[in-house]
């Protein structure tokens, strides 16, 4: 077998396109997940904490700024997806459990 026909039948395994189909919208995700975070929970946060706007959070040092409103953000953003993917896996194991079919 050639190596273009075996580069051809790995690419068009199943698991494969479903990995790709997964990549594709996790990253429509993170943007859905990076709008709500920014443009809605961190302006709410701001306003209960005095008005500050966390991504122009920084701290010069020398010539440098550090950006660390930036990294609150993207934690943030990072606890929401791991949450919600917590939160399917949960769905999606309890569907496999009380389907009879154990995981």
């Amino acid at each position: 077998m050639g190596i273009i026909s075996e580069f051809k039948a790995f690419a068009m395994k199943g698991n494969v396109l479903d990995l790709a189909v997964g990549v594709i919208i996790g990253a429509a995700f993170g943007k859905i997940v990076d709008s709500l975070v920014g443009d809605v929970i961190m302006p709410i946060i701001g306003i209960l904490v005095g008005g500050h706007d966390f991504t122009k959070l920084s701290l010069e040092v020398g010539e440098a700024k550090l950006m660390y409103g930036n990294a609150i953000q993207a934690t943030i953003n990072f606890i929401i997806i791991a949450f919600v993917l917590f939160l399917i896996l949960k769905a999606a194991n309890k569907g496999k459990m009380s389907s009879g079919n154990p995981a």
